[in-house]
């Protein structure tokens, strides 16, 4: 019988599946990469480039798209999200199990799956995959609230932004208790110290870190938006960089000190401190030189700052129309097109990326240059 075809008590005894948490922008990336390089462990191919990450939750939720939902594949973790999913069916589950497989060596049985969603869904992986093995990492807010809204081309405001962050690790919260294997870090944390984590992680889910190789070598993942593709290096776990926060963490101290908003800013720093201080963050401290300045026009700021927050929402609402527009509009002039000249403009533009893809690579030693 096939690995994709495995009974459930089979696939539920020979296999640990390790689901990779975090918020989009937290490392989760990089951390869920690491994880499938250890031993006996394999993650979906090209872990990391999002078009193929998309392609890939379309294709693993398949089963439920068809409740609709709010997310991009149609898979709405608020109604999901718990043991009570009505998608939680043993053909259903069996589905889900089938097309993960696919995406996997089927060599290995540690199973390493990393995607934001995951954070939300944790019960109900669980459910579904009952030997889960959960890695939730959690960083600072501002990089990923910042680093979130540059990403999503500002769609969402900065207001929003740690309104989500905090929220999503406030359900995660409510959920840990039900999990049966969790390790949680800090982004902060495991770029100080990768080696002491990876060799934690491992030891959490049962397994060791390889040895790195000799020398360096580095393939190419394509991306269409990228066409000379991503320069992957093969190494046994991939560097972290501790520096990476900071051109985030001095855009946030400029909103809060020079900006014309700067009222704005402060509000919404004051808004969220003590919540963030639950987990050992803070919007204000570090930011500025004086935290009193913090305080200047705050029963000004009280009274505007939610008309601030209204404002810049209305804005990130514009914006996220005028991108959903734009999308419909491409959707529909290519629904017109015959699946013979969409099938002719995917290969030109996959001759495209293969061409500069190689152009990269010596080919001699098969190395980038």
């Amino acid at each position: 019988m096939s690995e994709t075809t495995d009974p459930p008590n089979s696939d539920q005894t020979r296999r640990k599946y390790v689901f990779v948490c975090g918020l989009p922008r937290s490392g989760t990336t990089l951390l869920g990469r690491n994880i499938a390089r250890m031993e006996n462990c394999t993650g979906f191919k090209n872990t990391g480039v999002f078009e193929d990450e998309g392609q890939f939750l379309q294709d693993v939720y398949a089963v439920a798209s068809e409740y609709g939902g709010s997310s991009r594949c149609g898979f709405d973790p608020r109604m999901h999200r718990t043991e009570r999913s009505d998608l939680l069916t043993p053909e259903n589950v069996a589905r889900l199990r089938a097309s993960w497989h696919a995406h996997w060596d089927k060599s290995k049985t540690i199973c390493v799956e990393k995607t934001p969603e995951n954070l939300l869904m944790t019960r109900f992986l669980q459910a579904a995959f009952p030997n889960s093995y959960f890695v939730v990492l959690r960083r600072h807010p501002v990089p990923v609230s910042i680093a979130g809204q540059k990403w999503t081309v500002n769609i969402t405001s900065l207001n929003r932004m740690f309104e989500h962050w905090l929220h999503s690790h406030k359900l995660f919260e409510q959920d840990r208790k039900y999990l049966n294997h969790v390790y949680e870090l800090t982004y902060e944390d495991y770029v100080e110290n990768p080696d002491k984590y990876h060799q934690e992680i491992a030891a959490f889910i049962g397994t060791r870190v390889p040895e790195p190789p000799k020398e360096d070598s580095f393939r190419i993942v394509l991306q269409w938006r990228n066409p000379s593709g991503l320069r992957v290096p093969e190494r046994a776990m991939e560097t972290t960089s501790a520096v990476y926060s900071k051109k985030y963490f001095d855009r946030w101290s400029y909103f809060l000190t020079r900006s014309p908003f700067k009222g704005y800013y402060r509000y919404i720093a004051r808004k969220y401190e003590s919540e963030f201080a639950r987990y050992g963050y803070s919007l204000t401290k570090g930011f500025i030189q004086a935290e009193e300045v913090l305080d200047r026009g705050s029963r000004v700021s009280a009274l505007w700052g939610p008309i601030y927050c209204l404002g810049a929402d209305l804005g990130a609402l514009l914006r996220r129309s005028a991108v959903r527009t734009k999308g419909y509009a491409k959707r529909g002039v290519k629904g017109l097109l015959p699946e013979f000249v969409l099938d002719r403009i995917r290969q030109a533009r996959q001759r495209a990326l293969l061409s500069n893809g190689r152009a990269q690579v010596s080919p001699s030693s098969g190395r980038c240059r």
